[in-house]
């Protein structure tokens, strides 16, 4: 591997591999590096059963309805699936809502819609009068649905209400068609960016900035370059896991520190029979009156695999008792849904573990209450020397095409600074 170029990525998730691929474009030289074993990032997916892939991180391809006005409202990795002969589906799928083991009935159904109308009506007020403080504090805890409503919103921001900018909310692309990929997303990320060089296992341990190159110290010696793009997550710049000479300003450690790593954890449960009425594929929540509930995807593309996913502290505090836990908490959601002979068939699980990720260290970053107008601030370069992407500085944040077009931005801010 070259030690000089003119840009050193660090990073090889979508933002990373995108960076790099615009640079390609540009005429710029570049050398990406990544700490773990493989490229993708937070797009990964595992085999659960034979040819069934469970994603570990993303897993809808998400696509804005702007895309004209606003490019990246556009998933580019839909349009490289339907080229490439992957097998893809618009997520359509009805909703089901049980509570102690009940369906909800219609009327029930429209008051829990109702609710969660007060509620998206009530976050929007605020921010629409220039407030941005927690959501916890302007919904109606006393509601009967509240339960539901912060289990689902504890996936969705990815923190529970009282952590959670109400600003940061509406500041993702609220309104999108989704898809789900057969084979994965995180396998058709890794086959989009299988053309581009990237060097593995090279943990960074340091940049020094404060001469005219820019020197990035790894595990598998020095490289020198005219700047340096970071794609590396919220979670790491803000632990200072690689440590900055000199260090970054304080503008954008505040910016860091104000839009911490949430987290998202997921459980694939793989089921060896069909067991599933097609009727049955679909989204769910189930919660009862004093436990935990759940956010759950059922039989998507009819693979006979469930879904279960936890958000916040609870989703912390799974994480810590491990992945035996998680599984039997999975296993017992599903069960209080489809009845407990289902337990026969029940597979290999998967357990996510995204807060203590040594790559990440949590799923995707979400503002805290106050603290929104940090985001600005976390895409801003440095001295035209450090410039940032990755999913905490898009618009579209938390989504992997998201991550993409931040790669394109910061690689087209280079190159205006070397051309």
């Amino acid at each position: 591997m070259s030690t000089q170029t003119d840009v050193i990525i660090i990073g090889a998730g979508s933002a990373g591999l995108s960076a790099a691929k615009e640079l390609t474009k540009q005429g710029i030289s570049f050398i990406l590096v990544e700490g773990s074993h493989r490229i993708g990032g937070r797009a990964y997916s595992e085999e659960i059963a034979h040819d069934i892939w469970f994603d570990l991180g993303c897993a809808y391809l998400d696509a804005g309805p702007d895309a004209k006005t606003h490019i990246d409202e556009s998933n580019p990795f839909v349009d490289f699936a339907k080229n490439h002969g992957a097998v893809i589906e618009e997520y359509h799928y009805n909703a089901h809502y049980i509570f102690n083991g009940q369906p909800l009935d219609d009327n029930e159904m429209r008051a829990r819609e109702e609710y969660y109308k007060e509620c998206e009506e009530a976050i929007r007020s605020s921010v629409d009068s220039g407030d941005d403080c927690a959501i916890s504090e302007i919904i109606d805890l006393d509601n009967l649905y509240v339960t539901p409503y912060m289990d689902m919103m504890a996936v969705t921001a990815p923190k529970d209400l009282d952590e959670a900018s109400a600003a940061d909310f509406f500041h993702k692309v609220e309104e999108y068609i989704s898809f789900n990929t057969l084979r994965g997303y995180g396998n058709l990320v890794a086959q989009w960016g299988s053309d581009v060089r990237v060097s593995l296992n090279t943990k960074v341990e340091s940049v020094d900035w404060c001469q005219k190159d820019v020197i990035v110290n790894t595990v598998k010696g020095s490289l020198r370059a005219r700047c340096l793009i970071s794609t590396v997550s919220n979670g790491i710049l803000a632990a200072q896991q690689i440590h900055f000479k000199p260090q970054l300003p304080d503008w954008k450690m505040e910016a860091i520190q104000g839009v911490p790593m949430g987290a998202e954890n997921k459980i694939g449960v793989h089921f060896t029979k069909d067991v599933f009425s097609p009727g049955a594929s679909g989204y769910y929540q189930s919660w009862p009156s004093e436990a935990q509930g759940a956010y759950i995807d059922v039989n998507l593309m009819s693979t006979n695999v469930v879904t279960v996913f936890m958000g916040g502290r609870y989703s912390i505090w799974m994480e810590q008792q491990g992945q035996q836990a998680a599984h039997e908490f999975a296993v017992d959601q599903i069960a209080d849904i489809f009845g407990n002979d289902i337990r026969q068939s029940v597979g290999r699980s998967i357990v996510t573990a995204w807060v203590t990720d040594p790559w990440t260290l949590g799923s995707y970053a979400s503002a805290l209450p106050g603290q929104f107008h940090q985001r600005e601030s976390l895409p801003l370069a440095i001295d035209n020397k450090l410039f940032f992407a990755g999913e905490a500085t898009a618009r579209a944040n938390g989504t992997c095409h998201g991550a993409y077009w931040s790669g394109v931005r910061a690689a087209r801010e280079v190159a205006e600074v070397l051309n």
